[in-house]
């Protein structure tokens, strides 16, 4: 239809008509981004709704001026079993969530999974901040962690002097084992306490054979100088192996995550430090029995090996044996004689025959039979063809020589 040249249509927008399904569905895309999803959120609780389904039902506002803003949340009845405080309304606290969408209703709203007071809240987001820096140092590494020493002499204890950690250290290491408490007192609680904390660790390190650094319980407020990096570092830091117990078992510091061993109350960290007396007694004594046993044992072994020597060693069997080796150098003496003879009578008949083929082989052995050998000019004359007349030569006969002058030369003619 057409009214004054104007389309009344969908045509007229130029985009496609989506279903209210399809619109909720872009809602849940645009919303499903990294940025809204597992954030802290300040605000002011307003609306606050306790239902009788355990669900929380709330909204966080804020106000800059002229201009506010709302949000609306809902926290599970999952997640609010682990809530420590009533939130009120005007109460101004950190929540930790994320955005989602609930289509049927097409709303979004902040599903809550923590909540915390502000303040308190901001110290927690610190504590998470100092534990990432601190790990990122390597001070968490599990492969820095010492074995603690089995019998120790000394045992430091870092903790307030009046309060009721001291007392149930002293009293357990007291009934276990006589060992030598040095107390290194410090304040554990509140302004500067992580200053002096830090502080009595460094005074006792390398003085005692182990250190025990803690406090009895107390809130997260109590608790919080344990987690400074100044007293993470300082344990870090610690020649002497630490013992953590700050708190109760519930409870966690950052200087556990530092020390060698991590013990869930002050009592618990003294009877790590040092060992049960009776235990250590019974063990003894059973170390004694075995002793006892292995040494009867060693004493019977000696005293049959010494009978079968006693035995051997006797005069005659000792004569006896004796006579034996004797026979045997004897005839070992009498071989080696034979053997030494037949080697000399083989070794001259060899010789024998290397004299003869040498003497076979020397062409002075001629002249024994009366020849003589003709030098000219220093050499053999081999034949007649080699000498002139009137050449001067040197006659070599067996017993010497003689000199003489060639008047004439012949040739025998069958040669």
């Amino acid at each position: 239809m057409m009214l004054g040249g104007h389309s009344t249509g969908p045509e007229r927008f130029g985009t496609p008509i989506l279903g209210v399904s399809e619109v909720s569905g872009l809602i849940c895309d645009l919303l499903d981004d990294g940025r809204l999803h597992q954030i802290w959120v300040r605000g002011e609780v307003t609306n606050y709704r306790d239902h009788t389904s355990g669900h929380r039902y709330f909204s966080l506002s804020e106000r800059k001026g002229r201009n506010s803003a709302l949000l609306n949340c809902v926290m599970w009845r999952t997640y609010t079993s682990a809530l420590a405080f009533a939130p009120k309304d005007g109460m101004d606290v950190l929540a930790w969530g994320s955005v989602e969408v609930y289509e049927p209703h097409g709303r979004y709203q902040f599903i809550v999974r923590e909540m915390l007071p502000a303040g308190l809240g901001e110290r927690h987001l610190m504590v998470e901040r100092w534990k990432q820096e601190l790990d990122a140092e390597g001070l968490f590494a599990p492969e820095r962690r010492r074995p603690l020493p089995l019998f120790p002499h000394r045992v430091g204890v870092v903790t307030s002097p009046t309060g009721a950690a001291v007392k149930d250290i002293l009293s357990v290491i007291s009934r276990r084992y006589p060992a030598e408490v040095v107390l290194s007192p410090t304040a554990v609680q509140g302004d500067g306490a992580h200053i002096e904390i830090a502080e009595a660790i460094r005074r006792i390190d390398g003085l005692v054979d182990v250190i025990i650094v803690g406090r009895g319980g107390g809130s997260f407020e109590d608790l919080f100088p344990f987690n400074h990096p100044d007293v993470v570092r300082a344990v870090a830091a610690c020649k002497t192996p630490v013992i953590s117990a700050v708190g109760h078992e519930v409870d966690t510091a950052l200087c556990d995550f530092a020390a060698d061993l991590r013990a869930p109350t002050p009592s618990a960290a003294a009877e790590r430090a040092v060992p049960e007396r009776r235990e250590v007694l019974r063990e003894l004594s059973g170390y004694g029995e075995r002793m006892e046993v292995l040494l009867l044992h060693r004493l019977a072994a000696s005293a049959s090996e010494v009978e079968d020597l006693a035995g051997r060693m006797h005069p005659r069997r000792l004569s006896r044996r004796v006579h034996e080796r004797m026979q045997r150098l004897a005839e070992h003496e009498e071989l080696l004689h034979r053997a030494a003879l037949a080697r000399v009578q083989r070794e001259r008949a060899a010789l024998a025959e290397v004299r003869a083929s040498l003497a076979g082989q020397n062409p002075l052995a001629i002249l024994e039979r009366g020849y003589c050998i003709v030098e000219s000019g220093g050499k053999v004359a081999r034949s007649a063809a080699g000498l002139r007349p009137n050449d001067r030569v040197v006659l070599r006969m067996k017993d010497g020589r003689a000199r003489a002058v060639v008047e004439e030369i012949t040739y025998d003619r069958d040669l």
